[in-house]
């Protein structure tokens, strides 16, 4: 669907375009930012990040040019213009349509989604690290309040969902689908052994070691398993090296030579970054001769791929899923996938636990069946350590003391609903 000619529709009724909110202005906030200033029907009125200043050159990337600050921003929204705030909370307080959630920190994902669906504002999760910790929570408590909450456009789990919904749409078995993995998976990955590279590549060197620590591919394959109800093969799912031309020959059942226990699971693969694929079959003799005349190849296994994902980029279409089809791009529908916080190091007791892509944690996605009593990546920030860990280990419910806060607190919800 095309979208922007209904949001303009909409701007044209109204009087005003869809008024976005975005909370943090990092490099995937300040990308989204720059994408929203070039596209009709919507404008990003609203940031907040604890560095007012980095908040306010989001919105001048977006076009605003009269900014105001915290007690002010909501008069200066009203009257056309843009206001910043250093409480990502206190976006759902502003006269703003929708937020987009960019901070990638768990907790601070979860005050803000719960106060914009508190407020009957839609919320857009750039965030994934919350949407695997408490995502089943917001999506129902979203419902209720007639409000979308999903993740957003551009990350892989929605364009993994796009071609597992194309898939099913045209009958197809889906295998397997998934996500291509370029860095080189180091579980020691820490900000400081990324510090070089990351300077390079203008990164938060602690979201790159979220990337080669493993955090963030478990992290995205978790969210999409939850949402298309495909399990992980395993624990720290398969992982193999493969070329596209070969995803067909080895993401498929061992019984025919590949490397999944059975068909309709989730899994990466080292080689096919930035791309996300998935892998069908059809046993039907004149589907296997039409695919092959298609150029497809022999059946009965075949690759769907698509060789992009536009991160940030493509984040403004999920504007338009919301408001105006009231629809969310991906959310848990169920919870078959747990992202389990292992030791990255020796941890020894009385140590806290610091966030993801820090120095003592990272993730691994297990089936939920294989989780029990081990903590979610995402409650971890903060925990105390009780008993020592060693390097490799997952951390237990007994090994240690986790903060008394609101994403925790909700989490003991959606366990108990």
């Amino acid at each position: 669907m095309n979208y922007t000619g209904e949001l303009i529709k909409r701007e044209k009724e109204l009087g005003r375009p869809v008024r976005v909110g975005l909370a943090g202005a990092g490099q995937m906030g300040s990308g989204l930012a720059a994408q929203i200033g070039r596209i009709p029907g919507m404008s990003l009125v609203a940031c907040a990040d604890i560095d007012i200043k980095r908040a306010e050159n989001a919105l001048s990337l977006a076009g605003v040019e009269v900014i105001k600050s915290n007690s002010e921003a909501a008069e200066s929204i009203q009257n056309g213009n843009g206001g910043v705030v250093d409480n990502a909370s206190a976006l759902a307080e502003l006269p703003v349509d929708i937020v987009f959630e960019a901070t990638g920190v768990p907790w601070v994902g979860a005050e803000v989604a719960n106060a914009c669906i508190d407020a009957k504002k839609h919320i857009l999760m750039l965030n994934v690290e919350t949407d695997v910790t408490i995502g089943m929570y917001f999506a129902n408590k979203a419902r209720e309040n007639g409000v979308v909450y999903s993740v957003a456009n551009g990350d892989e789990p929605v364009a993994c969902k796009e071609l597992y919904d194309f898939s099913t749409d045209l009958g197809f078995e889906v295998v397997c689908v998934g996500k291509g993995k370029n860095n080189p998976l180091d579980q020691t990955a820490n900000p400081d052994s990324c510090l070089e590279k990351a300077t390079k590549k203008k990164m938060n060197p602690k979201m790159l070691a979220s990337f080669e620590d493993g955090s963030k591919t478990m992290i995205e394959m978790a969210a999409l398993a939850n949402a298309i109800n495909l399990p992980p093969d395993k624990a720290g799912m398969n992982g193999p090296v493969s070329e596209v031309s070969d995803l067909n020959k080895i993401l498929i059942p061992q019984e025919d030579g590949g490397v999944l226990s059975s068909s309709g699971r989730v899994d990466y693969a080292f080689g096919p970054a930035p791309g996300v694929f998935a892998i069908v079959k059809s046993e039907n003799s004149t589907v296997i001769e039409e695919m092959e005349y298609l150029s497809m190849g022999e059946g009965p296994y075949y690759t769907f791929y698509r060789p992009y994902h536009l991160a940030s980029i493509e984040a403004p279409r999920s504007i338009g899923m919301a408001i105006i089809n009231q629809e969310p791009g991906l959310q848990p529908t169920t919870w078959i996938a747990e992202v389990v916080g292992h030791a990255k190091k020796d941890l020894s007791k009385g140590e806290i636990v610091d966030g993801i892509g820090g120095f003592n944690s990272y993730g691994v996605t297990y089936p939920v069946s294989e989780a029990e009593n081990l903590v979610p990546l995402g409650l971890l920030e903060g925990a105390e350590v009780v008993n020592d860990i060693k390097q490799g280990d997952p951390i237990t419910f007994n090994d240690v003391n986790l903060p008394e806060n609101l994403i925790n607190n909700l989490r003991k919800l959606q366990d108990n609903s």
